[in-house]
């Protein structure tokens, strides 16, 4: 059996790769696009709640990407009184697999690059969807994801 690693990318290592706007425009872009053409697998998330006890929820999503053979689960956990912790609302992580094997290849700090993801299909949505001739997109919220919409 080959040796098992697993790359760690902490929050200081994704903020470190200064993603910009249009690189992240053309990867969601491209993610949706695979996605109706069938080359990636994105089944709907769970969702575990705990509302009432401490007024957040966790999301499960799983998700397959042909291209890299790679599957993922990504958790989000969502706490709106994390504010009073000093901790954003939302927080991530996600875990890459090698989707022949199932070997573990990397644990990712997902916190960043969810709200850029979550930003970035709003404006690729307002692209494909908006009426021609629009020049202004509305986005009320405050949270992480409100930054990057």
């Amino acid at each position: 059996m080959s040796k098992l690693e697993v790359l760690f990318l902490s929050a200081e290592d994704i903020e470190s790769l200064d993603l910009q706007p249009d690189e992240i425009l053309d990867a969601v872009e491209g993610g949706l696009r695979a996605h109706g053409e069938k080359q990636v697998v994105l089944p709907p998330k769970d969702h575990l709640s705990l509302e009432e006890r401490y007024r957040g929820h966790f999301n499960i999503l799983k998700g397959y990407v042909g291209a890299l053979d790679v599957a993922g689960v990504k958790v989000i956990g969502d706490y709106v009184d994390n504010y009073k912790h000093s901790l954003p609302s939302e927080l991530a992580l996600l875990t890459l697999y090698r989707a022949e094997t199932g070997i573990p290849l990397a644990i990712l700090n997902a916190t960043r690059i969810t709200w850029m993801r979550t930003g970035a299909v709003s404006a690729v949505g307002a692209k494909h969807l908006a009426r021609p001739g629009s020049k202004v997109l509305g986005h009320i919220g405050a949270r992480g994801t409100a930054w990057y919409n």
